[in-house]
């Protein structure tokens, strides 16, 4: 409705060999729990079944991912490939006047400089000010999104020389809970790059870690609820996220203690150097 404008849609499809011979029954149980029929395509013309499930992932991202699957990542003997796509768009809250918007120079982590398109705004944020074990203070700020349901948290250590990984390394969900219990509502100007990133994941070390190998091994793997025609296995688990940032908001297709400091919090805040942003 009005009162929200963020858009998020899911999909979810399964694409399996044509003459693979799915168990009775699987066909109807699928479709009840993911909505979606299964689409059956033949895995021996691999870059027609690759552009098949590319052309998918493409329209369920409204266009920002067309290219999930490389060249290379189905082959002949492919049998199935399970899909989910995330779209997201979101509004900022208070969007950034574009009028602000500037060349400045932005602090790359190996010492160079390079000249980046930077929105700035003079509003009341969030905001919190950790230091991490080590020592390093950082900021971090709460840029939310029009239906107040989601925001986008960004965080910086406070002096250009601390690497960006000092934060990365002690980065968990209930660090992030602290920094939203912690924050105050302060008078900040924000100085943010747009930018768009685009990442590739291979998901199958985090989830043979998380104690799912038995799927990737093709002696020990058992899909036979799935089929019993052949021996299944997982040959690999992607995930590609790609990320806008500008004026208006967030187009993305896809996660210490707390010290009290008394040093002036800045009344400028410039992301002009390697920051972290997580939108929960």
């Amino acid at each position: 409705g009005p009162w929200n404008k963020d858009e998020i849609t899911t999909a979810d499809a399964i694409f399996v060999q044509r003459d693979l011979k799915l168990v009775k029954g699987f066909m109807p149980r699928f479709f009840k729990l993911f909505h979606t029929t299964v689409k059956q395509v033949d895995f021996s013309e691999v870059e027609r079944a690759r552009f098949i499930i590319n052309d998918w992932v493409k329209k369920y991202t409204k266009g920002m991912i067309s290219d999930l699957l490389d060249e290379g990542a189905v082959d002949e003997l492919t049998r199935l490939v399970l899909v989910n796509a995330l779209y997201f768009n979101g509004q900022w809250k208070t969007p950034f006047p574009e009028s602000g918007t500037h060349h400045r120079l932005f602090h790359k982590s190996d010492g160079s400089t390079a000249s980046v398109s930077m929105m700035a705004q003079t509003n009341k944020f969030n905001y919190a000010e950790f230091t991490t074990p080590d020592g390093h203070y950082y900021d971090i700020l709460e840029l939310p999104y029009h239906g107040d349901t989601l925001s986008m948290f960004i965080a910086a250590p406070y002096e250009k020389e601390v690497p960006l990984s000092a934060l990365t390394n002690i980065l968990d969900a209930q660090l992030i809970s602290q920094w939203k219990r912690s924050m105050t509502r302060v008078v900040r100007l924000l100085v943010l790059p747009k930018f768009s990133l685009e990442s590739e994941v291979d998901l199958r070390r985090p989830l043979e870690n998380l104690g799912m190998t038995d799927m990737f091994r093709p002696n020990q793997a058992d899909f036979t609820s799935i089929s019993n025609q052949e021996l299944l296995h997982v040959s690999q688990a992607l995930q590609k996220v790609k990320i806008e940032v500008t004026e208006s908001g967030t187009v993305a297709s896809s996660s210490t203690g707390f010290v009290a400091s008394a040093r002036m919090a800045p009344e400028e805040i410039i992301m002009d150097r390697p920051f972290l942003f997580v939108v929960r």
